[in-house]
């Protein structure tokens, strides 16, 4: 199945693994790749040094293509980024921040840059600093995400209408016929995260695994709106922010309550009660735990099963 972003990353289907925190490891990302997609290193939740690891393990797992994501808020985010280039890396996923920051740079040194947005005004403007590819995030999916609350269906066509450059949709997918119907709606690959978050290779705790796929519809919410907002399961953790909302908490208030390593504490270490447990809407589709390679098989099965349905009516 070739198109504009299989093209562009030279990979067999347009699915890309989201690179998301204390979930996506060397394991994730290469068992991806050696199965067609895009694998990516979530490098939000990585030393410097820890990133180059993952990334000479993952050169040695698979010989496929495959990327970093990397947030722009990271403190340390120029020595993240000498390593990708020393290392050689030819794909970078951006997100969190201004593209132009670094967008000029890595292109200078051979880097596919796609940069992560959550609303038209700033797929523009990723555009406008030249990056080679957008991932549009629709505001079901988990961990950080859109102010502005645009669903997936919504803000791909919206995305699709402005902007020329390869779309990648994210949000909300873990299906072969969610997949489809972000290509009908104008995406030329999907970003997908949850879903791969339940499977042996993702480095996410057993636990928070577990919650994954007992989740049912409702049990994620979008909150801390005022700090960053971000997508949570609903736990202790979430309830203390409830709590705390209830009472007027500030945003000095809120940001005592989260402190520091809160998503650690939980999705890596498998605090299920105190920490921040961050996954999208889709959890409720996820009913169990299995190999990526299987995840990217059932979903190109399925999205080929739907189009062959679609034809047919």
């Amino acid at each position: 199945m070739q198109n504009k972003i299989t093209q562009l990353f030279g990979i067999q289907y347009p699915i890309i693994q989201a690179g998301m925190v204390w979930a996506s490891g060397w394991r994730l990302a290469s068992a991806v790749s050696n199965a067609g997609g895009l694998g990516l290193l979530g490098a939000g939740s990585m030393y410097p040094e820890v990133l180059r690891e993952h990334i000479e393990k993952c050169k040695k797992a698979t010989d496929k293509p495959f990327g970093v994501n990397v947030p722009m808020l990271y403190p340390d985010i120029d020595k993240l980024m000498r390593i990708i280039e020393d290392q050689g890396v030819k794909i970078v996923f951006t997100s969190a921040g201004n593209p132009k920051t670094w967008t000029s740079y890595l292109q200078e040194n051979g880097i596919t840059v796609v940069h992560v947005v959550s609303s038209v005004k700033f797929a523009l403007k990723a555009q406008e600093a030249g990056v080679d590819a957008i991932v549009a995030e629709g505001f079901e999916a988990g961990g950080h995400n859109g102010r502005d609350e645009t669903t997936t269906m919504v803000l791909i066509p919206s995305v699709k209408e402005k902007i020329s450059i390869p779309l990648i949709a994210a949000g909300g997918i873990a299906t072969g016929r969610a997949m489809l119907a972000a290509m009908v709606l104008g995406a030329d690959a999907v970003q997908v995260g949850s879903r791969f978050v339940a499977s042996p290779e993702a480095s996410s705790h057993d636990l928070f695994k577990k919650w994954v796929v007992d989740a049912q519809e409702g049990d994620t919410q979008l909150t801390l709106k005022e700090l960053a907002p971000v997508r949570l399961l609903k736990n202790k953790f979430y309830q203390d922010v409830q709590a705390a909302y209830a009472k007027g908490a500030s945003v000095e208030d809120l940001k005592t309550l989260l402190g520091r390593a809160r998503a650690k504490r939980g999705m890596f270490e498998g605090d299920m009660e105190e920490g921040e447990l961050e996954i999208g809407q889709v959890s409720g589709l996820i009913h169990d735990i299995k190999p990526a390679a299987q995840i990217v098989a059932d979903l190109m099965a399925e999205f080929n099963q739907a189009k062959t349905e679609i034809q047919d009516y």
